[in-house]
């Protein structure tokens, strides 16, 4: 499943990030690994960003892959 997110935060030394589930205020993913192809000064608090789900139920299953404006 693929999701809509804002990215509240980046961490480069372990390319993960802090993504906030579009449409919710509380849901919050910490530490979701960010796609290598993705260049770190893309990686920009308030960004829009598509995450991948590879299991539903699991949202420390995810990727980061792509960002957008």
């Amino acid at each position: 499943m693929i999701r809509k997110g804002i990215i509240k935060a980046f961490n480069g030394e372990t390319y993960t990030a802090t993504v906030q589930e579009a449409g919710s205020l509380s849901v919050w993913l910490g530490n979701v690994p960010v796609a290598r192809n993705i260049p770190e000064a893309e990686m920009v608090v308030g960004r829009s960003c598509a995450v991948i789900f590879f299991d539903e139920t699991n949202p420390s299953d995810a990727v980061l892959v792509a960002v957008y404006t």
